[in-house]
Parts: structure tokens; sequence; C-alpha cells
């Protein structure tokens, strides 16, 4: 009796380590973590800077993202590569109506919606993007690196979220005063 009560035991047990997955839930550090954007114009010339994230969050499952959200503080919007008086212009430039509308919309976010593709140590996120109230699907790439850190790669079409300044997507025969539509955005995350 003892012997099959002990048998049973370890048969219950393998099978409950075998269905077992672990999952986890991180919050993100936003005092620690950034977002560092690149616009560019036709000529090649590059502006650049930061914003700050509210709150993030990403669930795991054994080590894969599988869901999450990032609310970001359109508030911040700074602009890096320049200073005095033109990063003064430009800053107030992409938070009016012709670009991000910040007064109206204090927030963008980031919802993942589905399991991460897996791939060479790095994890494809799919998920949707809302800008001014507008959501269209997305996807990024994202590395968890050590110490509770991950980086991500990710570019949206500002044309799509109706930021049309300068867009050739809504104005023709801008010559060398075009700017490009897709933003480019490289974001480190800390997580608590």
């Amino acid at each position: 009796m003892k012997k099959t009560f002990q048998l049973l035991l370890s048969v219950s047990l393998m099978l409950l380590n075998f269905g077992y997955t672990q999952s986890q839930s991180l919050t993100a550090d936003t005092a620690q973590s950034n977002i560092r954007w690149y616009g560019e114009e036709l000529t090649r010339k590059t502006h650049f800077g930061d914003l700050s994230f509210k709150s993030g969050q990403i669930d795991l499952k054994d080590g894969v993202i599988t869901g999450g959200n990032f609310i970001v503080d359109m508030t911040s919007l700074s602009v890096e590569d320049l200073s005095g008086g033109g990063k003064s212009k430009l800053e107030g430039h992409l938070r009016s109506d012709d670009f991000f509308s910040v007064d109206k919309h204090p927030e963008a976010k980031l919802i993942i919606t589905q399991k991460a593709k897996v791939e060479g140590g790095k994890q494809t996120l799919y998920g949707e993007l809302i800008i001014k109230g507008i959501k269209h699907p997305i996807d990024c790439t994202l590395t968890i690196g050590e110490n509770q850190t991950a980086v991500a790669e990710m570019t949206f079409d500002r044309s799509k979220y109706d930021v049309r300044f300068r867009s050739g997507s809504f104005f023709e025969n801008l010559g060398d005063k075009l700017i490009l539509d897709d933003i480019r955005m490289e974001v480190s995350l800390k997580w608590n």
C-alpha cells in the first residue's frame, strides 16, 4: 500500500511538473526607462529627441512575452539635437496640431495583443499603437537583457496617425522640404 501511494505521488508530481509553466509580470521603472525618437527629412537631415513612459508592464510565460501595455507621456517630448531657441521652437511645433496635438492627446499607448515570436534571442511583439486616438497594428523587436533590462526597436508611419506636416502622403511637390513618414524609435527599458 505504501509503495502504491509513493508511486501515485511520484506520477502526480511528474504530471504537474510537465504541465507547469512559469508566468510572471514585470513593471517598467519609468524613471530609468526611455524612448529615443528619430525623424528624417528627404535631405537626410535628422532630428532626434526623447520621450518618457507613464507606465509599462509585460506578461511573460516561460520567458516569452504574452501581453502587456505601455503608456507614453507625450508632454515629455523633447528635442535633443538642437539647443536654445531652435530646440524650443521645434518642441513647440512637434507638440502642435501640425504633428502630435499633445494638448488634446497627452498620451500614446502600445498594447501587446498576442504572444511574441522568438527568434535568435529577440522577440517580435505584435500589438496596437495608439497615437492621437488613432489605432493601428504594429510590430517591434525586443531583446531582454541582463539585470532586469530590455531594448526594443520600432518604426511607425506617422501618416497613419494623421501627422501631416510636410508628409508626402498628404502633399505633393514638397521637394527637399519633405519629411519622411517613418519615425524610428529606440527604447531602453528597466524593470522593477
